[in-house]
């Protein structure tokens, strides 16, 4: 149905996919009920946006002539995000962080700030950071800094929800590094007077990543993340970016910090930070931080995997439960390992090892609150599983690590060796892996598995 001066499409406000009539589930995301009526102005589709230039054209280049710039980095002075940015912030580069509210995203931003100040007053250079924040006053953030015992000096402080005003900012300071805290609280005449919305957070995120990428300079931002975890707002916010790095915690004070997208660097490194009254400190060997102390005997549905995270190897306790089911289907409860993946070891057992799960509930957890999705884990779930519902321990000092397919056998892995050396450190006596080495026994299947680790 046309309206005056446009015509009405269907927006969908998870991931902005638009068309013209309304469905139940969006196409390109998969969520439900979604779709929201927008109009759409055609004159303010052939206006031009802020600082655009409508009378130039771009034209396509040879690959050939291009001369590549030379990469070069920003360290953050905070090593555990410097690893899981890849070894720095790359200039001209845009960055997501996401996290529930109040989890440290704007303390991990303004330690970060306050360390890179510092480095730039080191240097002798008069280069600013600049902190954008649209949720907290000037004297709010101060007053953080100082409760961290943190240096202020060198960091500006703008506290406005005006895209405008950020934009001025931006021109004038010339900062070489930006924190944006938070992307959903700016908002821009533009497309509306209404913070949050999708179409707000594409207009207001392109233009800032498109002012970083003319320049050497860093731009970060935070956004709140929705129930189920995803970054709340429009899915194409992620692609604008450079690198989305997720920030999660466990129950207790311990933080995790990894990338979920990254142009420059890995997306398996894993910061680690312990959240204390001077703020986060880096965890600087979180080895065994995810190992329960025993020292005789450890109940039954307990095992220990080796596991790699980026370039370090981490021991690792998963511990399984077996119970009756409460309802006439038997249900997979496990948030840090994939349900799926434990479904299927659950069918391998069965399969393979004769072990039933019919009519029982299965409980999956991991000491530590860490999230495995290796498929090295394998080996050491199905030792846990098989411990819960015998009721037969795994014997103390036993490592496992493995990738089991569905016919039963035990597959290699990348890094035994890494992997069996950091384990006989931490003083496992007995491990056990798909290669033969030293110190390793050897187990190709899973039934080889169980026999080896359950002998009497």
């Amino acid at each position: 149905m046309a309206k005056k001066n446009g015509s009405v499409v269907y927006k969908c406000s998870g991931c902005g996919y638009s068309q013209p009539r309304w469905l139940g589930r969006c196409p390109e995301c998969g969520e439900w009920n979604t779709f929201e009526e927008c109009i759409v102005d055609s004159n303010a589709v052939s206006s031009a946006g802020r600082g655009s230039d409508v009378s130039v054209k771009v034209k396509p280049v040879p690959l050939s002539s291009v001369e590549a710039k030379d990469t070069s980095r920003i360290l953050t002075g905070i090593d555990e995000f410097d690893r899981v940015l890849g070894g720095g912030a790359e200039k001209r580069s845009a960055i997501l962080i996401g996290g529930e509210p109040g989890i440290g995203k704007s303390t991990l931003l303004v330690q970060t700030a306050a360390s890179l100040a510092f480095s730039v007053k080191k240097s002798g250079s008069s280069q600013r950071i600049l902190y954008v924040s649209g949720e907290e006053s000037a004297a709010q953030i101060k007053e953080r800094a100082e409760r961290l015992h943190l240096s202020s000096h060198g960091i500006e402080v703008l506290c406005t929800m005006r895209l405008e005003d950020i934009l001025d900012a931006l021109d004038s300071l010339n900062p070489v590094f930006t924190i944006i805290d938070s992307i959903q609280t700016v908002y821009s005449a533009e497309a509306g007077i209404v913070p949050g919305t999708v179409n707000q957070l594409k207009y207001c995120a392109n233009e800032l990543v498109g002012w970083v990428k003319e320049r050497d300079s860093v731009l970060v931002m935070t956004a709140h993340v929705t129930k189920d975890g995803a970054i709340a707002g429009p899915k194409t916010l992620e692609h604008l970016v450079d690198t989305v790095i997720s920030f999660e915690r466990n129950n207790d004070d311990v933080r995790f910090l990894h990338a979920q997208k990254n142009r420059f660097g890995s997306v398996d490194e894993l910061g680690i930070f312990t959240m204390t009254e001077n703020g986060l400190e880096p965890v600087l060997n979180p080895a065994t931080m995810f190992l329960s102390e025993r020292r005789d005997v450890q109940p039954a549905g307990v095992a220990c995997a080796a596991v790699f995270e980026g370039n370090r190897v981490f021991l690792v306790e998963i511990q399984a439960l077996t119970a009756p089911a409460k309802a006439a289907v038997s249900r997979v409860y496990s948030d840090k390992i994939d349900s799926a993946r434990v479904s299927r070891i659950a069918a391998i057992l069965e399969k393979r090892a004769g072990i039933r799960f019919l009519g029982e509930d299965i409980y999956i957890n991991v000491a530590g609150g860490i999230r495995l999705s290796e498929s090295a884990v394998d080996a050491a779930l199905a030792a846990a599983m098989y411990s819960a519902r015998t009721d037969v321990p795994v014997p103390v000092g036993t490592a496992l690590f493995g990738e089991l397919s569905l016919a039963g056998e035990i597959r290699t892995v990348p890094k035994i060796k890494q992997r069996a050396k950091t384990a006989e450190g931490l003083g496992f006596t007995n491990i056990l892996a798909p290669e033969n080495g030293a110190g390793i026994t050897c187990v190709k299947d899973i039934r080889s598995l169980i026999k080896t680790v359950f002998a009497k």
